[in-house]
């Protein structure tokens, strides 16, 4: 069955029942003596007037000062490293076609060394096959029609 919920008198509405919970403090298993500590310097106290008369008194508190801001530079650091990767890709292009120049230039030089290590060992070819006749050192062979009949050499 439900109960009725109160009513307040004074303002008209209905209340609800309030529950209050008191929480339960925790006992350290040992305690160490306190021992009061006074500070250094004795703050300043500090009392402000409201503008209703009111006195309000209290410790000055220094406010934290922020970092100081450092100064913008003029030109972007994206705007730099863009310029500087501009760079680097450029060096890197020209270093490619310098490469290329380079590999192209090595090739057509062994090509003319094996061209020209062709001519001269072929002229050396030459020189001694032709010139075996003119010194006379060479054996000189006259080959002639022979006849061979019957087993016998006829020469």
């Amino acid at each position: 069955m439900n109960e009725p919920t109160p009513y307040d008198r004074t303002t008209g509405n209905e209340t609800t029942a309030v529950h209050v919970h008191t929480p339960t403090p925790l006992t350290p298993t040992h305690t160490a003596p306190l021992v009061p500590v006074q500070p250094g310097t004795v703050p300043a106290v500090a009392s402000v007037v409201l503008p209703d008369g009111r006195v309000v008194t209290g410790y000055a508190v220094t406010p934290a000062q922020p970092e100081p801001v450092v100064a913008k530079p003029v030109v972007s650091r994206a705007a730099v490293n863009v310029a500087l990767g501009g760079i680097g890709f450029l060096a890197v292009c020209g270093g490619l076609l310098l490469l290329t120049t380079f590999i192209t230039a090595l090739t057509a030089l062994i090509t003319q060394l094996i061209t020209l290590a062709a001519v001269v060992f072929g002229g050396w070819i030459a020189v001694q096959i032709f010139s075996s006749n003119r010194h006379g050192t060479g054996t000189t062979v006259n080959i002639r029609k022979a006849v061979i009949k019957r087993n016998k050499f006829y020469g």
